[in-house]
Order: structure tokens, then sequence, then C-alpha cells
């Protein structure tokens, strides 16, 4: 996905357009839908069935034993004194092999002091409070340990994996944004000719390879896709599609939409926030990331853009087409393949910890290379083309405007 210090997340113009097999198994394994990775979303058929959500990470009721009259239970259903109940506690996401309990999000609890319920404070996010509103402390619980800039949980609760269901699993596919609850921004390259009811979507979703968060994620179908009709799929000129899903995702900390830009929008020089779960670098040794990780990238101003981006392969006479916005070319930070979909977040000026979308992962040359930036569809330039499509599906504009 993104590359994080000296591990580089960037989308190829033409390896974001393909996937071959290899690749396929690999994210398999990251976003696998066996027993480890159940949603709060049971998804039968071609039905969606929403489960309640719960606090608890176990629906069996059964954990882990280490040691006598103990159990490996969510730290959040313990009353252990070393544990706090104001929503900071602070754990290492680092592997520990002499931790008694195989996961990081487990502590080993004395039965008496096991709870059915969280005291930890997790309330229900303020409707009239808007979108873009990013939690930069995490929810329930804080990590340390994150050497590779990974993101707290629900930290940017608007991130969300789109999936492709094939052969009873779900494969992760590419990144988008929530803009609404129930429509998904991202790149148009990433369905274009795909079946609606062959897309999920995964919202609220941080480690992959774990059910155990504090918040449960939660899985929908597709019912319309529609992505820009000047959509180039091989320059990737205007590469923007939106989801409408079958139904509405549940109004949680950890599922909230973020805002769009105003036509026009200028974000040169401003540093942004791109997230997603694709490769660290690129090539065949580039490994596809199981916890959300997140990159700081600077816009970069098109004029300085496209001279930067004549110096590579593209040559002298290449022109950054205006439905393109560029960050990055800091050497090790950028986004690479498996982030195409995935959004760039900026700062609403006089607005703390709170977003709006001022890009849509597409292409670059590389990954993480020095003065070479990342390229992302411009959703300020594509504004008034979201707005269209959004008024048709009669979205309300307070889910999206700041």
């Amino acid at each position: 996905m993104l590359l994080f210090n000296g591990a580089v997340l960037c989308i190829m113009v033409y390896a974001c357009l393909a996937q071959d097999t290899s690749l396929d198994n690999l994210i398999a394994d990251i976003f696998k839908t066996g027993e480890s990775s159940t949603s709060a979303t049971q998804i039968t058929g071609s039905d969606v069935v929403t489960a309640q959500p719960t606090r608890s990470s176990s629906s069996s009721g059964q954990y882990q034993s280490c040691g006598d009259q103990k159990e490996c239970v969510p730290r959040w259903l313990c009353t252990n004194n070393t544990i706090n109940t104001s929503g900071e506690n602070i754990i290492d996401i680092r592997i520990d092999t002499a931790a008694p309990c195989k996961n990081y999000l487990d502590l080993c609890c004395d039965l008496s002091n096991k709870k059915d319920t969280t005291d930890t404070p997790i309330t229900q996010p303020d409707a009239a409070k808007g979108c873009g509103y990013q939690n930069p402390n995490g929810i329930g619980f804080k990590i340390t340990g994150a050497v590779n800039q990974e993101a707290e949980f629900a930290e940017f609760p608007w991130m969300v994996a789109i999936l492709r269901e094939e052969a009873q699993l779900n494969l992760y596919e590419c990144g988008g944004a929530l803009i609404a609850p129930n429509v998904v921004l991202t790149a148009a390259h990433c369905v274009h000719n795909k079946e609606p009811n062959s897309i999920v979507v995964r919202a609220g979703e941080w480690d992959t390879q774990t059910k155990k968060e504090i918040i449960p994620h939660e899985d929908r179908y597709v019912k319309e896709i529609v992505y820009h009709e000047q959509f180039n799929k091989g320059a990737l000129y205007n590469d923007v599609a939106l989801l409408s899903l079958e139904s509405s995702f549940t109004s949680q900390e950890n599922i909230q939409p973020v805002c769009l830009p105003s036509p026009g929008d200028i974000f040169d020089y401003e540093r942004c926030f791109a997230t997603g779960w694709g490769k660290n670098k690129f090539g065949k040794d580039g490994e596809y990331q199981v916890i959300l990780k997140k990159v700081d990238l600077p816009v970069m101003p098109k004029q300085q853009c496209q001279s930067n981006l004549r110096e590579t392969r593209l040559g002298k006479h290449f022109i950054l087409h205006e439905s393109f916005i560029c960050a990055g070319g800091e050497k090790d930070k950028d986004t690479c393949k498996g982030d195409g979909g995935s959004p760039l977040v900026c700062p609403i000026k006089g607005e703390q910890n709170r977003f709006k979308s001022a890009g849509i992962v597409a292409w670059g040359i590389g990954c993480g290379e020095e003065n070479i930036p990342g390229v992302y569809a411009n959703v300020a330039s594509l504004r008034s083309w979201i707005d269209e499509k959004l008024k048709v599906w009669q979205i309300n504009p307070k889910y999206y405007t700041p």
C-alpha cells in the first residue's frame, strides 16, 4: 500500500489495471473469509444479513486458556487493574513471543475479572457533527510499536476495502472512501467492467487478520457502479467511480463518511494523508499490509509535478491531465500497488482533525522515488460529476459537505 519509512506504496499505471493469480493468493491470505475474519455482516447467497453490532470478539464465548483460572480475553473485557477504561489503553502491536496470549488485542485475565460487556467508553457518533472527522488517538485503545506507520484503530473511519467475491472468498481489489452511508468513492480502474453483484465493500476494517477489534467491521454488496463517461483506461484520465450499496452502513465510530472538497479547491503544498492496505514496496518483494497504513504526503503543484514526471520514462512531452493531482516526491513515502482507489485526504482549514477528500490513488512511476510524486484523481476537479450522480441517487449533501 503506502510506502512508509523505507516501504513505499505506489501504483504503476499498468500494474493497477491487472492482477495476476499469485497476487490474488497473497490478498486472499490477508482478506480471508474464514473464522478469523468473520464480519458483523454475514453474506449468504445474494442477501446481506447484518448482525447486531457487539463489543465482544468471540461470539462463542470460548477463549484461550493462559493459566489456572485464567483466559485470554479482549483487553476491554477484563477488569485487571493494569488496564484502564478511559479509552487510552496502550497496546503494542509488535509480536511478543513471550506473551501468554497469541493475539496482541488479548489480555490474560483472571476468570473472576472477566466481563461480558466493556467499560471502555464507546459512544455513538453525533450525526450533527458532520463528515470528515479523524480519530487521531484511535477508539478504545492506542497502539505503540507502529514502526511502519500503522494507523490507529478507526483513525480514518471513511476508509473501506473493495473486495471481489470469488469462489466463496472475498479477494482484495482496491481501496475506497465512504462519502455517504450507502455510497463509496473510488477509482474507475478498480471497478471498470465489473458486475456490481461481484463486489463487496467492507467498512470499519483495520487489522485484516483478526475480528477482535472492539467494534466489528461490516460488509455490504454493491447495487450499482457508475464511472466517469470520459474515463480513459489507458491513461487513466477521469479515474473516478461511485458505488451505490444495497443497504447503508451502520453509523458507528469506525464507520463515518469523509467530506468532499468544493469545486476548484487547491491543495498545493499542504500535507495530506493517504491510507491503504496495498504493497509496502514495488515489485515481487512487496507485501500487502495486514494493518491499515497511513502516510503523510505533500501535495505537489501541477506544473512542478508535470516537470518532474517528464524526467521519468514518460518523457519530455508528457502532459499531466487536468483530472489529476499529485502528492509525494519524498523518498520511501508513497502509495503503491493495491492502493488504487484509496483516498488522499487533506485538512480542512480552521477545523482540528477534520479532512476532505483531495485525491483518489490512480497511478505512479515506481513507488517512493525521490522527486517522483504519486498521481491521484483530482476530486475537486471532478466534483461536478460526482454531484450530478449523487443527485440522481438522491443522496443528501449533508453527508459529505463540511
